[in-house]
């Protein structure tokens, strides 16, 4: 069986080459192209060294299309988007699988070096908690997927390429946006607008909302007697406004655009409104195309444009972009 892995050059896609070629895959690398100039030279020195195919697939228009494009909307907006959950449903797991068959490429399943676990088209969370990256994987089609690292710990996966002496063994961690920061690509002009407080006192001036997000606290140049935090982001008065920390806990939020894998049976399910936290006890209600999801404590920087994922223990049932925090 012919399996192509996404090779990014890192730890994780080598390894994921790695295992699969040594369960007796048939391997083919491959690196998704999503702007001008990068440098493929690790993904493709790993693929020598492992004695598999390697291509890069130009994936930069759809990239610019279904991630960039909406990262500039959403921030304009006031919203705070998650470019991995776009990139993922529509470039990584779609297009750029489906550019590689036409491109030529023959295979008969994807494989990426996510951690999560796949198992019947049932997603689970992967082993190791500190990097389950199920939150980024919920909106995905996993028909024909492999998932291989979904249960290994990151230093398990870290000792198979030192024991293997691949090349990128001591390679440092990515970000998990794959081109760098958001700021280098949103390329918008300078807005300038009042930072208020929620009683609407102008408290200083900003260059535009978007170089905030909802629970910021460095650098948004307001003295205070206590640590200021971003609570909210006003598109139609161009108005960041902030308050201390008690101001920044939220009840509940409500979703739409909603994704499922299997949906809820049960009302008492856990949640991540983040990639990076452990997922949080909720109350789950499904109204039509509206997901309302009440915490059981109250709960931080929770943000419109982000997404929020159910859980039922460890398995993913879906989730949505999340309209509106109370």
């Amino acid at each position: 069986m012919r399996v192509l892995v996404g090779m990014s050059g890192g730890v994780d896609s080598s390894v994921t080459a790695l295992l699969l070629k040594r369960q007796g895959y048939d391997v083919i690398g491959a690196t998704m192209a999503t702007r001008e100039n990068s440098d493929y030279s690790a993904a493709e020195q790993v693929c020598a060294q492992l004695g598999i195919p390697f291509h890069v697939i130009d994936c930069a228009g759809a990239f610019k299309t279904h991630v960039i494009e909406n990262l500039k909307q959403e921030y304009t907006a006031g919203r705070t988007p998650n470019p991995c959950v776009q990139c993922n449903s529509f470039v990584k797991f779609g297009l750029f699988p489906q550019l590689a068959r036409e491109a030529g490429i023959e295979f008969d399943k994807f494989a990426t070096g996510h951690y999560a676990r796949l198992t019947d088209g049932v997603l689970r969370r992967g082993v190791d908690p500190k990097k389950d990256q199920t939150y980024f994987l919920y909106r995905v089609n996993f028909d024909n997927v492999l998932l291989p690292l979904g249960g290994y710990t990151k230093e398990q996966i870290r000792e198979i390429a030192r024991e293997a002496n691949l090349i990128i063994a001591e390679k440092p961690e990515s970000q998990d946006f794959c081109i760098g920061q958001y700021s280098d690509f949103l390329e918008l002009p300078e807005t300038p607008g009042d930072i208020v407080d929620s009683g609407g006192k102008v408290l200083g001036r900003h260059n535009g909302i978007w170089n905030y997000t909802v629970g910021k606290r460095k650098g948004l140049g307001v003295a205070a007697a206590q640590p200021l935090y971003v609570l909210e982001l006003r598109k139609d008065t161009n108005e960041v406004v902030v308050g201390f920390a008690d101001e920044t806990f939220k009840k509940g939020l409500i979703a739409t655009d909603l994704r499922w894998i299997s949906r809820p049976a049960s009302a008492d399910l856990s949640a991540k409104f983040r990639s990076t936290q452990a997922p949080i006890g909720v109350k789950a209600r499904v109204d039509g195309d509206i997901l309302h999801v009440e915490f059981d404590q109250p709960q931080q920087s929770v943000s419109a444009g982000q997404s929020v994922v159910l859980y039922d223990g460890d398995t993913v049932l879906g989730g949505g972009i999340i309209e509106q925090v109370y």
